[in-house]
């Protein structure tokens, strides 16, 4: 879902995290995140719902389901 990985990165970014911090925070492998941005496989929803809580949005935001964070 190319809607996704793009508001990760911009999320992560807007907060000053590099990939690697971010990963490490939330308990995966960097490899793993890095793919998540890329577009090149979909995280499940236990850890969408990590990141949403970790940066302070929602899942909707982060699926492209709404504009509102």
């Amino acid at each position: 879902m190319e809607i996704l990985a793009k508001r990760m990165r911009e999320v992560r970014k807007e907060k000053g995290l590099r990939q690697s911090d971010t990963a490490k925070e939330l308990n995966i492998s960097l490899n793993s995140y890095q793919r998540y941005e890329a577009n090149e496989r979909e995280p499940m929803a236990p850890f969408i719902a990590a990141f949403a809580e970790y940066f302070n949005v929602s899942a909707d935001y982060l699926l492209g389901l709404t504009d509102k964070r």
